[in-house]
C-alpha cells in the first residue's frame, strides 16, 4: 500500500508540474501554442514538451524498432506532449498527447494492435489534424511482444486496461490546463486489440467516453488467441503433407472460393458480400485419380489438393469447439486467404499466440506452441490474464443509461479475426439486454464491410475513416463518408448513422481517382445488389 501511495503522489506530482508548464506555455510568446524544448525530465519522470508546426515530419528516435513506426507527418499545428507515467511500483506506461492549435473542444482516445506496446501515431496525428485534443499510450510496454507479461500481473494489467484508462484520465485533465476550460465530449477510436478495447472501456470506465468506434474488435480474446494457435496444428510446418502453400491459397483455392461464392449476390466483382451464406466445399478440389499436381511446398502452382489438404481447408473453415463440445470460436470465414495465407495459414505459430500463452497465460517461456490443445485454451479462458477476456453485455448498461453511443464495423475478408464473431458478440448483447436491433440501434450499430480486410485494404470500399493513414485519406471528415464524423454528429447532434458509405480508390491510390463507393449496412440487414453498375452506390440497398 506504501509503494501504491508513493506512484499516486509522484503521478500528482508530475501531472501539477506538467499542468504549468502548459499553462505557461499557452501564454508565452515564445511559440505560437507552447515551448519549444528538448526532451527533460520532472520528477525524473521522462519528458517531451514541444511546439511542432504543421508540415513536420516528426521522427521517433525512442520508439521500438518492431513498432514499424520512425516518423509521422504532423498536417496541423500542435502541442506534443510525451511522458513515462507509473502504474504500479514495478509498470508504467509511455503516453502521448497532441493538443492542436485548431482545438474543437473534442477529446479523442486511441488504441493498439496484436498485443503491442506501440501507440499509434497515425491515429493521433488523425484526431489531432480534424481538432481532437488527442491521446495515446504503450499498453504498458515496449514493441509488440509479450516478453514483458513475464511474471509481472501489473504490466498484464496495463495492457488489458489500465493503460488506456491513465492516458484518458491525464489527458482530460491536460487538455483542461492548456486551453484553460474542460473539454465538451470524449471519443475513442480503434481496430483490432483497440476494437476490444474500445468495448471493454465502455463497459469498464462508462464515463471514459460519449462516443466509442471500435473496428475488428478482438473480443473473447483469450479464446481469439487460441483459435489463433489451433492453425499451427491444422497446417503443420511447410514439409507436413497438410501444409498447403500460399500460392496455392491465392489462387487455387481463392478461386474455387470465388466461384462458389462470388456470384451469390449476384455480382461477380470477387467480394463475397456476406460469407454466411457461402457454405464452401474444399471437396470440389481433391485430386482425382489420374490427377498429380497437387501443391508441394515448392510447387508454385497446382490444380487440385491432396485429402490431407482438404481436411486443412475444412478444419480451417469449421469453429473450433472445446473438452466439452462447447464453442471456443467461430470459423473463419471463406475469403480471408489472399491474406491469411502468409499470416495464419503460413505454416509458423502466430506469433502473438505464443507470447501471450508462454508470457502472460503459463508464465513459462518454454512452452511450445507445436503441442498446442484444448486443454491449452481451457487453461487460457480458466485463468483469463488481466480480466482481458471481454464479451460484456449488462456491463455496458450504464454507459447506454448515460447516453453513450457505439459503433463497430468488421471486415467481410478479415485475414486475423473471423468476421464472424462480432455478429455472435452482437446477437449475444440483443439476446442478454433482450433489446431487439430496433432497441439496440439507439446507442449500439454494427457494419459489416464487404471485401474489406483486417481493419482496412482489400477489394472492397474499405477507406471510410475509420482510423489514421490511408484509411482516411483522400475523403472529407464529413458524416456522409466519414465514420468517425458520423459518430459525432450522433453523439453531438443526435443523427443516426444508417450506413456507413465505403470508397474504393483505384488501386488504392488516391492519385487513381475513385473506382466506387459502396454503403455498408447496419446489422442485421445486409447490402442487396438491385441492378445497374456495382460500383456505384445506388446499385446496392439495406435489407
Amino acid at each position: 500500500m506504501n509503494d501504491e501511495m508513493a506512484v499516486v503522489r509522484k503521478r500528482q506530482a508530475v501531472n501539477i508540474a506538467l499542468q504549468q508548464n502548459l499553462v505557461h506555455s499557452q501564454s508565452s510568446t515564445c511559440s505560437p501554442i507552447c515551448t519549444n524544448s528538448r526532451a527533460k525530465k520532472i520528477d525524473n519522470v521522462f519528458l517531451i514538451l514541444e511546439y511542432v508546426p504543421a508540415g513536420t515530419n516528426l521522427s521517433f528516435p525512442y520508439n521500438d524498432p518492431s513498432c514499424a513506426t520512425s516518423n509521422q507527418l504532423v498536417s496541423k499545428d500542435v502541442c506534443r506532449v510525451a511522458l513515462s507515467i507509473s502504474t504500479s511500483n514495478r509498470s508504467g506506461i509511455t503516453f502521448e498527447m497532441w493538443l492542436p492549435r485548431n482545438w474543437t473542444g473534442r477529446f479523442l482516445a486511441t488504441g493498439n494492435g496484436g498485443i503491442a506496446g506501440c501507440i499509434a501515431y497515425a491515429d493521433i496525428a488523425y484526431g489531432s489534424s480534424n481538432g481532437f485534443a488527442t491521446v495515446g499510450a504503450n499498453n504498458g510496454h515496449n514493441g509488440t511482444g509479450g516478453t514483458a507479461f513475464l511474471n509481472n500481473p501489473d504490466t498484464v494489467l496495463d495492457f488489458t486496461h489500465r493503460s488506456l484508462h491513465t492516458s484518458v484520465l491525464t489527458g482530460k485533465s491536460l487538455a483542461n490546463a492548456f486551453y484553460t476550460q474542460p473539454h465538451t465530449r470524449s471519443y475513442y477510436i480503434g481496430c483490432s486489440l483497440g476494437g476490444r478495447q474500445g468495448i471493454d472501456s465502455a463497459s469498464r470506465y462508462p464515463t471514459d467516453f460519449d462516443g466509442v468506434l471500435a473496428g475488428s474488435p478482438a473480443l473473447d480474446f483469450n479464446n481469439l488467441y487460441s483459435w489463433r494457435a489451433s492453425f499451427y496444428p491444422i497446417t503443420g510446418p511447410p514439409t507436413s503433407p497438410s501444409f498447403i502453400p500460399a500460392s496455392t491459397w491465392k489462387t487455387l483455392i481463392h478461386n474455387e472460393v470465388l466461384r462458389q461464392c462470388d456470384a451469390l449476390d449476384g455480382v461477380l466483382d470477387g467480394i463475397i458480400t456476406d460469407a454466411s451464406l457461402c457454405s464452401f466445399r474444399a471437396e470440389a478440389l481433391l485430386c482425382s485419380n489420374t490427377t498429380t499436381t497437387s501443391p508441394s511446398p515448392t510447387s508454385n502452382s497446382s490444380t487440385c489438393l491432396t485429402p490431407a489438404q482438404v481436411l486443412t481447408v475444412q478444419r480451417i473453415f469449421s469453429p473450433l469447439y472445446g473438452l466439452n463440445g462447447t464453442l471456443i470460436y467461430p470459423a473463419m470465414q471463406p475469403g480471408s486467404e489472399l491474406n491469411a495465407a502468409t499470416g495464419l495459414y503460413s505454416g509458423a505459430p502466430w506469433p502473438y499466440s505464443v507470447d501471450w500463452f508462454r508470457y502472460a497465460v503459463y508464465n513459462n517461456p518454454s512452452w511450445d506452441p507445436a503441442t498446442f490443445n484444448l486443454t491449452d485454451a481451457a487453461n487460457a479462458a480458466a485463468i483469463n490474464p488481466g480480466d482481458v477476456r471481454t464479451w460484456p453485455t449488462g456491463e455496458l448498461v450504464p454507459f447506454r443509461e448515460r447516453g453513450g453511443k457505439l459503433i463497430t464495423y468488421h471486415g467481410g475478408q478479415d485475414n486475423q479475426i473471423t468476421s464472424f464473431d462480432t455478429p455472435r458478440w452482437y446477437d449475444y448483447v440483443s439476446l442478454s439486454l433482450n433489446s431487439p436491433s430496433q432497441q439496440l440501434d439507439s446507442w449500439l450499430r454494427f457494419f459489416r464491410v464487404p471485401g474489406m480486410f483486417h481493419c482496412s485494404g482489400g477489394p472492397g470500399a474499405w477507406v471510410f475513416g475509420q482510423s489514421g493513414g490511408s484509411a482516411s485519406t483522400g475523403i472529407e471528415f464529413e458524416p456522409s463518408g466519414n465514420v468517425l464524423s458520423a459518430l459525432v454528429e450522433w453523439v453531438e447532434r443526435n443523427r443516426e448513422p444508417e450506413m456507413v458509405v465505403g470508397t474504393k480508390f483505384v488501386g488504392d491510390e488516391i492519385s487513381g481517382g475513385v473506382e466506387g463507393r459502396r454503403e455498408h449496412c447496419r446489422y442485421p440487414a445486409r447490402s442487396t445488389y438491385v441492378g445497374g453498375n456495382a460500383s456505384e452506390v445506388g446499385s446496392w440497398v439495406c435489407r
